[in-house]
């Protein structure tokens, strides 16, 4: 199934993200993992992909996985700064090969090895670019990310947004926020989106704050606000690693509740691999969804 089907089809689409584990975890445990996040019962489950397509056959294997063993769709995520179209075009015959539908299309991340050499010619610059290979493939529904306060590498907000409209134009399906922990970035987001002409469903990137020192690495790295009255609660907790998950949760639970009321159409949790956040989140949101 399109997951472009199911925000056709529901008032809210709730999400979850994983990534692929290090070669040596036990499979058994990632499958009881994922046997746990289903029971949670997640409309999709998107499944990342390593820096530099590091872990490109775990994310097609566990996508697989996903969908044949729970029958839940995957979105498996595909980088492209660093692949050739004869590479992109074997992850899609292997994509096809385990009946996976849908792709998050990603730049990805500047290899920071200071020895890389591109590829040339450079095929991919921008994900825009994958998206319109994909769309010319005719054969998958494809998400895009976009970040509610405007990519860190972009000049300005303005900019980005018309980036983001760009690639909506070469085909994309729907819209996935990066972290945000302030709801009014999203919204505002949302409303200059819609101005430029972008019309798809939009999902709500999560990230629960279960870890200050781990959330705020990411958060800086793409450029997510933390606003003064989080950090000063977090601080408060700092020392005691249960109360920060459980300030986090219900920090994350409130975001949602909110978006939810605001019409927002998808929750994308960030789940960082850890179900028992995924499941503490979900019974606080349950009558919503």
């Amino acid at each position: 199934m399109y997951i472009s089907q199911l925000y056709s089809n529901k008032h809210l689409v709730l999400s979850f993200e994983i990534f692929p584990p290090k070669k040596n975890f036990p499979i058994n445990k990632l499958v009881n993992q994922l046997e746990t996040f289903s029971k949670l019962k997640p409309d999709y489950m998107s499944v990342t992909y390593g820096a530099g397509g590091s872990t490109r056959d775990r994310t097609i294997e566990i996508a697989g996985l996903i969908k044949e063993n729970f029958g839940i769709e995957p979105l498996a995520h595909l980088t492209c700064i660093s692949s050739t179209k004869d590479q992109i075009h074997r992850i899609v015959q292997d994509l096809e090969n385990h009946n996976i539908q849908n792709v998050l299309a990603l730049r990805g991340d500047l290899p920071t090895d200071p020895n890389f050499v591109f590829p040339t010619p450079l095929h991919f610059e921008f994900a825009s670019d994958l998206i319109q290979f994909l769309k010319s493939e005719g054969k998958f529904c494809i998400g895009a990310a976009f970040y509610p306060e405007g990519h860190i590498e972009a000049p300005n907000q303005e900019t980005d947004f018309r980036n983001v409209a760009y690639k909506v134009k070469q085909g994309t399906d729907f819209l996935i926020s990066q972290m945000f922990f302030d709801n009014a970035f999203l919204l505002d987001s949302i409303q200059k989106l819609h101005i430029l002409g972008v019309n798809l469903p939009f999902s709500a990137g999560i990230m629960p704050v279960t870890n200050i020192k781990q959330v705020k690495r990411i958060a800086s790295l793409c450029g997510a606000t933390f606003p003064p009255s989080l950090l000063q609660e977090l601080s408060k907790r700092q020392d005691d690693p249960q109360m920060v998950e459980e300030f986090g949760i219900n920090y994350a639970v409130k975001q949602i509740r909110a978006l939810i009321q605001a019409g927002i159409d998808g929750i994308h949790i960030y789940t960082m691999n850890k179900p028992h956040i995924a499941q503490k989140i979900i019974e606080k949101i349950h009558d919503l969804i």
